[in-house]
């Protein structure tokens, strides 16, 4: 009797001093979370004033804030005038400024814009730091000259970009048509043959790339393959990219082998490739020409007739 009195007054103890544990790790893990709670309350109380210091300094009396909505406001104004205009030149400016991959809808804006800036910033300059005298004819015209610049600048800088990323779409266009065929051959569909490539041609034709996958994207919001690839074709500017599309349409609704024809299509794109190719080679020597009349028959003329020249002005004495 007296060991089980024992037993039981050591089990008091033991639940006891469990109990008294509990109770101790629950108090401290309620002040830890507490703790924590707090600190992030007074972290993001801190972002906060930090945010509304901020805005406190860039507000409405702040230079900066009133330059910002100033620039905002024309770039506003330029756009509705430019948006509502349906004139000739300024559709035919917004399909250039697509196919230099130029897709803000405020693009012409800031087109006009920046022609705009560079035309009286050029002759702003020219004003300021001309070389020649004031007042001559020579200086107006140098003036003028400069604002002629700014204001042509912009449109040349979009047609060389145009100009290149043409060339590119161009010659990654059958590398395109032949990948597509691949896919086509094991078996995807077109959306994802389109995926697959567009990976890869990231890295050697990366603005085919881009038009690629913005034709996944409209894909997946809904449009039909057939748009899809008619706006493909008209992004990218190109008389291969259009037929391709074309030939896409057509397939589909003539109920066609979509494999068929896209090897067929991509054995005619490395044809032209292959006859570009052979068309720049043939030009060459006409291309050369030139520039051998210029820099090199003149020094072989001084090579061939000098020496019969001194002999002819020695024997002469």
């Amino acid at each position: 009797m007296d060991i089980l009195a024992q037993f039981m007054s050591d089990s008091d103890s033991t639940m006891v001093g469990v109990l008294v544990f509990l109770a101790a790790a629950t108090l401290a893990f309620s002040v830890m979370a507490i703790v924590r709670v707090q600190g992030s309350i007074n972290r993001r109380a801190a972002n906060i004033g930090q945010i509304e210091m901020t805005d406190h300094a860039a507000g409405p009396r702040s230079l900066r804030h009133s330059s910002l909505k100033a620039a905002q406001r024309v770039v506003e104004y330029t756009a509705r005038h430019y948006a509502a205009g349906d004139a000739e030149g300024t559709k035919v400016l917004r399909q250039r400024l697509i196919h230099a991959g130029i897709y803000n809808p405020r693009a012409t804006a800031y087109f006009f814009l920046c022609r705009t800036a560079l035309a009286v910033g050029l002759a702003a300059a020219a004003f300021l730091l001309s070389p020649v005298e004031p007042g001559g004819s020579s200086y107006w015209l140098l003036i003028v000259s400069g604002g002629i610049a700014g204001y042509l600048s912009p449109g040349f800088y979009l047609g060389q970009r145009i100009k290149n990323r043409k060339a590119e779409h161009r010659a990654g266009f059958p590398d395109f048509m032949d990948l597509l065929v691949v896919c086509a051959d094991a078996g995807l569909s077109m959306e994802a043959a389109l995926d697959r490539v567009g990976t890869e041609l990231g890295v050697s034709y990366p603005s085919l790339a881009g038009n690629i996958h913005l034709t996944n994207l409209e894909i997946r919001a809904g449009r039909t393959i057939s748009e899809a690839l008619e706006h493909f074709g008209d992004r990218l500017g190109i008389e291969e990219a259009r037929s391709f599309a074309t030939l896409i349409q057509q397939s589909a609704e003539l109920g066609s082998s979509i494999t068929d024809a896209l090897r067929v299509y991509s054995d005619d794109m490395r044809h032209k490739r292959l006859s570009r190719a052979e068309e720049k080679a043939y030009s060459l020597p006409a291309k050369l020409a030139l520039p051998m009349m210029i820099c090199i028959f003149p020094v072989l003329f001084v090579v061939i007739l000098l020496p019969v020249f001194v002999r002819l002005h020695v024997g002469n004495y």
